[in-house]
Parts: structure tokens; C-alpha cells; sequence
């Protein structure tokens, strides 16, 4: 393991990087409007299911596949797309995925093609010298990060609190992690249905601060 590689990963999945993540909720702000997310123990049980059984599980196969090669970049981005839930969630992972690989281009990485987010993470972290295991976890740890900022902010909650939120999902992310090492694209699938429902829900919110 390469630490100028490390230090690159941790650059892309920063929250400073143009990506725009801090406008996205992953309906999390429809869930706090209808007050079924309104505490830090409800937060983390919704954050914890995300990625036990939703975007969190299937974006990390997607990445290590894109990573490894498993099947060529244009099916795993129609992979990706298919397994978005509702128009909003299709439009979280390609504009963040199309932000993402613009400004890896800039910097000189990967082709600039707009693919899904996992898939262009994924693509870029081929040329890092890191271990899988490693890449997943960190990405998981951005997901939840995000989600957990927008419920600072929205619910609101302390900044404290939520990062205790964010510790307390530290088992989960290792966990799903190793899940997604030997899960394969056979494994892949989602069934958080309550958050399938908040991303549809949130798109006729008459008020909102996220895009989804």
C-alpha cells in the first residue's frame, strides 16, 4: 500500500472535492419532514440500512467491479442506473458521477466519461495501490458521513452528536464491506424500502434544501 495513494483516496471522497454531495439526501430530507427520522437513534438506524441493504451494499460491489474489471465499464453503468429507485436517485449518481469524473480528468485521471458514481470511483481507484477492503470502507464512511452532515443540519442535531451518529456505524461499514469483497455482482440487490419510498416522496416535497 502506497501512502501517496491513500492520501489520493481520501482527496476524492473528501467532502471539499466538487462533487456536490453536501446537496444530496438520498431522501433522507423527506424522512425528517415527515418525522420519521427526528433523533440521532433514528438517524442511525435509518443510516445503518442504508447500507446494510441499500445504495450502500450494491454502490460498493459496483465500485470493487469496476475496480476489478469484472464486467466492462458501460454495462456496470447500466447496472447502476437499473438499480435506482426513482428519478431522483438516478439523478444523485449521475450528476455525482459526472461531477467526479470531470474533475478527476482535470487532475489527469480516467477518460472524463459521465458514469455513475461507484462506476467512476471504482475506474480511478484501479491505478491506486490500496486493498480493496480499504477502498470499500472509506467509500462507505463518505456515504454515511454525507447522509449523516444532511441530519445535522436538517434534523438539526450537534455536531457531536452526529458524530457519535457516524462512529456508531463504524461495525456496519466494516461489515458491509466485507460483504461487498466476496459478494460478486450475483449478490447485488436492495431491499431498504422505506428509503426507496422517502427518495419518492422527496420529489414532490413543496419545500426542499437537497436535491433528492
Amino acid at each position: 500500500m502506497r501512502d501517496a495513494d491513500l492520501l489520493k483516496l481520501t482527496q476524492w471522497l473528501s467532502p471539499g472535492f466538487p462533487v456536490s454531495s453536501y446537496a444530496y439526501s438520498h431522501g433522507l430530507e423527506a424522512e425528517v419532514d415527515g418525522g420519521r427520522v427526528g433523533c440521532a437513534r433514528d438517524l442511525e438506524d435509518w443510516v445503518a440500512a442504508v447500507l446494510a441493504a441499500g445504495a450502500g451494499r450494491s454502490d460498493t460491489i459496483l465500485l470493487l467491479a469496476a475496480r476489478r474489471g469484472t464486467q466492462g465499464p458501460e454495462a456496470l453503468s447500466d447496472l447502476a442506473c437499473a438499480l435506482a429507485g426513482s428519478r431522483e436517485r438516478l439523478e444523485e449518481t449521475k450528476a455525482q458521477g459526472r461531477a467526479l469524473a470531470e474533475t478527476l480528468a482535470a487532475l489527469g485521471v480516467g477518460d472524463g466519461v459521465a458514469r455513475p458514481y461507484p462506476v467512476t470511483l471504482g475506474l480511478a481507484a484501479r491505478r491506486l495501490d490500496l486493498p480493496d477492503g480499504l477502498v470499500a470502507r472509506l467509500y462507505l464512511q463518505a456515504f454515511a458521513g454525507t447522509l449523516v452532515s444532511a441530519a445535522v443540519r436538517f434534523v438539526p442535531l450537534g455536531q457531536a452528536e452526529g458524530q457519535r451518529v457516524l462512529a456508531a456505524l463504524h461495525p456496519v461499514i466494516e461489515r458491509v464491506a466485507a460483504e461487498g469483497l466476496v459478494a460478486g455482482l450475483e449478490g447485488i440487490g436492495t431491499g431498504v424500502f422505506g428509503a426507496d419510498l422517502a427518495a419518492m416522496r422527496h420529489e414532490s416535497l413543496e419545500v426542499r434544501i437537497f436535491r433528492t
